[in-house]
């Protein structure tokens, strides 16, 4: 199994899963070396590098985003688990961190809104 592909967080150290599903259905996604995720009002899009970790294939990846249409960035990593799950934590720069934990998504288990309707990836 690949880490690529569309990831439903579906646990999170720092908050409860009606809080990580504020907008719709929590997800990390991973796309060669780029990616997005979003959960709460927090939506990231990152830069990602490819590798190992524990002998497990992993990513270790900076974002940059939005927390409640605040400016946000910060890093993390995920780690793919023998039971085809993923295993990662994000950091907030100067904020706070959480692990969580994902599985692949459920093709009808789509986000319904966006945090920032007037913010897009590049736009400042």
């Amino acid at each position: 199994m690949r880490i690529a592909g569309k990831w439903r967080i579906t646990k999170m150290d720092l908050w409860d899963q009606d809080a990580i599903d504020l907008l719709g259905p929590a997800f990390i996604e991973f796309k060669g070396q780029e990616g997005q995720f979003r959960f709460i009002a927090v939506e990231g899009w990152m830069d990602c590098r490819h590798g190992q970790r524990n002998g497990r294939p992993s990513i270790d990846f900076t974002w940059e985003g939005n927390d409640e249409c605040d400016p946000a960035s910060g890093r993390g990593w995920v780690t793919l688990q023998q039971d085809g799950s993923l295993a990662g934590h994000i950091y907030f720069h100067h904020g706070d961190d959480s692990g969580f934990k994902a599985t692949p998504v459920d093709l009808d288990d789509k986000p319904t809104r966006r945090a920032c309707a007037t913010r897009t990836r590049g736009s400042r």
